[in-house]
């Protein structure tokens, strides 16, 4: 199970429920207990409370972003109930809830399924799994370089990660139905993450960890199991650094844009 960062999660997951019709399926208004699975920071179990008049509780194996959801930290985030738990030995009964989901989990996992399997024991009702397609991810740059770089090194990670991280909604459909869920559908959901003017801290901090190489230096295992030998890794990382050192150019002229757009796929199943 890959390991998460509270900035990463946030930063990541930032202003992605702006359009609450993609969480339609979920039919949150008759919910009366929900669990969000792999919660991390509580990003979707904020946006699940606000939308349903049931409770909310996250659940997530690491304790210290559990205590993020939770509202114990620094900022002024709005908390909800959350517990202690691993995604394949969820600490609830059967039937504990009516909706079990989960947000970008299930691709981490080497074998979905068998949470998916988990979810359906403790729910009474739905399962649903907000997951990516991160082959199908798109970025447009005013730094001529970045989206081909962008390419080339999210090519080599999906070549050498140990997950599926392309689950997208095939995938998700066929744990579902591995596990016995039925009426399977699928809807589409497109995210855009976008770097302009004013530029945010989090902006700042992504620009310099590219003039530095630290993105790629944190992938780097990754990325020579993949197709990349030593040495092409060694020049796709000055290739890196140069362009991160002229987004930083860019942003102290305050020319810098940036769009990434990630693909999700909202999937629900019935018990």
């Amino acid at each position: 199970m890959r390991e998460f960062s509270a900035d990463y999660l946030r930063d990541t997951r930032r202003g992605m429920w702006d359009d609450r019709e993609a969480l339609s399926d979920l039919e949150l208004g008759s919910r009366e207990r929900i669990l969000d699975v792999g919660c991390g920071t509580g990003e979707l179990a904020r946006v699940l409370a606000e939308e349903s008049p049931g409770e909310v509780v996250g659940c997530d194996a690491d304790r210290d972003l559990l205590a993020v959801a939770a509202g114990r930290d620094d900022t002024d985030q709005p908390g909800v109930p959350v517990v202690a738990g691993d995604a394949l030995r969820l600490p609830l009964c059967e039937d504990a809830v009516d909706l079990a989901v989960c947000q970008a989990l299930l691709i981490n996992l080497p074998e979905p399924a068998h949470a998916v399997r988990e979810f359906r024991r403790v729910s009474s009702d739905l399962v649903a799994a907000i997951e990516p397609d991160n082959s199908a991810v798109s970025v447009e740059s005013t730094v001529e370089r970045e989206s081909d770089l962008s390419a080339r090194a999210r090519r080599a990670y999906l070549s050498g990660v140990e997950t599926d991280v392309t689950l997208g909604g095939e995938g998700t459909r066929e744990a579902f139905r591995e596990v016995g869920l039925s009426d399977v559908r699928t809807r589409r959901y497109v995210h855009a993450r976008t770097t302009e003017p004013p530029y945010a801290e989090r902006d700042l901090r992504s620009a310099r960890r590219k003039a530095s190489g630290a993105g790629l230096a944190d992938d780097r295992a990754t990325l020579l199991d993949g197709d990349l030998s030593a040495g092409e890794y060694d020049d796709l990382r000055t290739d890196w650094r140069e362009m991160g050192r002229t987004v930083i150019e860019q942003m102290r002229a305050g020319e810098y844009r940036r769009a990434e757009v990630v693909p999700f796929y909202v999937t629900v199943g019935s018990v």
